[in-house]
């Protein structure tokens, strides 16, 4: 974890001692758990740490996460980005939203190893933004690889409050997805504020992330069925 610890330093991210135990334990569950239920192609720990840990926390350099900040993460899967922003700041509100089953089950374990209170929930992202206890409710909507931006954003942006955020985690070269994300952002009630990039160390690739303000109340009948989405992005 000497790695990890040196290379977020590096980041201008200091772990403590705590925080890096929580990191370990996150690690040798992921892997054991990862060897009977797939979570993640990257199962090397240099690996784990650089593209998933430190890839995650790297966000908070970029997107203010005051303490009590209600934090949701979109399609989370094996809790990335959201559980190692909670490592790092537990007095944010985490939420967890997947579709599968079985990384619900994986979070949920996960949580109780790391004496982490995380609300997770298994359920359809566009479904979940609909209900009232959910819509508009949070500070920052953010995903990580998941769906091209212009689908991203009518997944996301129904979650977030006026004056809130959401930011979309993608690879080196987002900008034909910003162009083409344009008309879903501003239905959705979002306007492009910036695209961070990054580099992570070790060549271990090029990142960028695209932050959305939410300057207007998402239209009622968004985030629209799944069906609908995938068909006919806006």
């Amino acid at each position: 974890m000497i790695l990890l610890k040196d290379e977020a330093k590096n980041a201008g991210l200091e772990l403590n001692e705590k925080q890096i135990e929580k990191f370990r334990i996150y690690m040798e569950f992921l892997i054991e758990y990862n060897k009977h239920t797939n979570l993640t192609a990257i199962k090397e720990p240099k690996d784990i740490m650089i593209k998933h840990f430190l890839d995650s926390i790297i966000l908070t350099k970029f997107i203010k996460m005051g303490s009590e900040s209600k934090i949701i993460d979109v399609g989370t899967g094996a809790g990335f980005p959201g559980i190692p922003i909670k490592i790092l700041d537990e007095s944010v509100n985490l939420t967890l939203v997947d579709s599968l089953n079985k990384r619900i089950t994986f979070l949920k374990e996960l949580s109780d190893k790391l004496d982490l209170n995380i609300d997770i929930f298994h359920a359809r992202a566009e479904e979940l933004a609909q209900k009232n206890e959910f819509r508009e409710k949070f500070d920052v909507a953010v995903s990580r690889a998941v769906a091209p931006l212009n689908i991203l954003s009518e997944y996301c942006l129904g979650y977030v409050k006026l004056g809130g955020c959401f930011a979309a985690m993608k690879g080196p070269n987002p900008e034909e997805e910003i162009k083409n994300s344009e008309n879903s952002i501003n239905t959705m009630g979002g306007k492009i504020k910036e695209c961070k990039y990054f580099e992570l160390p070790r060549e271990k690739g090029s990142r960028s992330i695209v932050i959305v303000e939410k300057i207007k109340n998402t239209p009622i009948k968004y985030p629209r069925i799944n069906s609908q989405i995938s068909k006919s992005p806006l």
